[in-house]
């Protein structure tokens, strides 16, 4: 079976990361309203204990407090992986080492451009967190297998930590990480 494309009629971006893009699949009828995002960045770092490092941090738009991996938002034409490194040493305070993709996440692509890239890594130094003045988190270290349970108990929403926890504890068990 060939695959349709829709056919772009429009795409307008503004500056704060929101555009409208109209497309039809031929019948002119569907109309889209799109986010337009930069993307972000995510992390799995992991200490000696293999304890994971998250960060509990109120979410706005859930009015929640929620447990997640260190993350960001990539700015405009910035380097992912330099900006993971960042991420992680703004919100943990840490650096990591042996730093493995984990892959591409698409958390909402009926309505969103956003690709979240996600790495693991071994933490190799400690130093001070460096957080966005706006910025207000507590950081939790997890044991990797609790973490894990958390996720299976839906104890843990967020997709993109949820992915990270599992590909991660794959890795630690087979051994490459």
């Amino acid at each position: 079976m060939k695959r349709r494309s829709p056919a772009i009629q429009n795409l307008k971006a503004a500056s704060s990361g929101f555009c409208s893009t109209r497309w039809s699949l031929k019948t002119g009828k569907p109309q889209r309203e799109v986010v337009c995002h930069n993307g972000g960045v995510c992390v799995a770092a992991l200490t000696e204990k293999d304890e994971l490092l998250l960060v509990r941090q109120f979410r706005y738009p859930y009015k929640e407090v929620l447990l997640e991996l260190p993350a960001g938002k990539l700015e405009k034409g910035e380097d992912p992986f330099e900006a993971v490194k960042r991420e992680q040493m703004e919100e943990t305070g840490t650096a990591g080492e042996n730093y493995i993709s984990l892959g591409n996440l698409y958390p909402s692509p009926g309505y969103c451009g956003e690709i979240i890239r996600i790495w693991a890594c071994r933490v190799a130094e400690k130093g001070e967190m460096h957080l966005d003045e706006d910025e207000f988190l507590e950081v939790e270290r997890i044991p990797l297998k609790k973490a894990v349970e958390m996720v299976l108990n839906n104890e843990i929403p967020d997709s993109k930590t949820q992915v990270g926890i599992l590909k991660t504890a794959a890795l630690v068990e087979s051994g490459r990480l």
